[in-house]
């Protein structure tokens, strides 16, 4: 009969690494705008880094080229991606076709993932608006038309109608003040859900984190 190892080379499920999350802010932001949602996803046991961007000014493909490299630091992973409005679609842009990633899931905070009708009102205004919308203003306007990546990913959708996008645009049902919660599903998506909050609320909810973690943990969001 084997002697039994020693205490102190049995694995601690507790000692493993946790698991990462980078959090990508939105149009107009920077990264301090996510620092409560960063404490709460912390406070539930995740690693937890703010990847901070030019979202006017910078190109689409640099944002990208910057977030692969950063999720790369990360490997082998998981490494999880959430996302605030624009950045949930750069996030999906990010790992739509990149196969050398490490794996994870993403979760999408009010991302008009069809398209903004603000956007497009926005852009009405003429050059001033759409200087202001950026280089990702296709992206924020059109949105697209499925997700057929391999990565599970979660919307988490506000419907409390305060916010400028309302002024600036007729939207259509249940909004947050900037995005039509229509606007937030796509196919291809593996759940999504509707909290009581609007557009930038989403960033500060406890109701929202809590269903960001509930996905990234068990890839479903919470049905109470």
């Amino acid at each position: 009969m084997s002697p039994e190892p020693p205490e102190s080379s049995i694995p601690n499920p507790e000692s493993r690494p946790p698991e990462q999350i980078v959090l990508l802010h939105g149009l107009w932001m920077r990264g301090f705008a996510l620092g409560l949602l960063h404490k709460r996803l912390a406070d539930a046991g995740f690693a937890v880094d703010r990847f901070d961007y030019m979202s006017v000014v910078s190109s689409q493909e640099r944002i990208v080229e910057r977030l692969h490299l950063r999720m790369q630091r990360f490997a082998p992973g998981p490494v999880h991606l959430v996302g605030h409005s624009l950045g949930g679609l750069l996030a999906l842009q990010a790992c739509r076709e990149a196969a050398d990633l490490p794996p994870g899931r993403i979760v999408c905070l009010g991302s008009p993932l069809q398209g903004s009708a603000a956007a497009r009102g926005f852009a009405g205004f003429g050059q001033g608006g759409e200087a202001l919308l950026g280089h990702n203003r296709e992206l924020l306007e059109h949105g697209m038309e499925r997700w057929d990546g391999t990565r599970e990913v979660g919307v988490i959708a506000g419907r409390v109608p305060i916010g400028l996008g309302a002024m600036l645009a007729h939207i259509e049902g249940e909004h947050d003040g900037t995005v039509a919660v229509a606007e937030t599903r796509l196919p291809g998506l593996t759940d999504h859900c509707v909290v009581e909050t609007s557009h930038t609320g989403l960033v500060l909810s406890a109701d929202a984190a809590h269903q960001v973690v509930q996905f990234l943990q068990n890839g479903r969001f919470d049905s109470l």
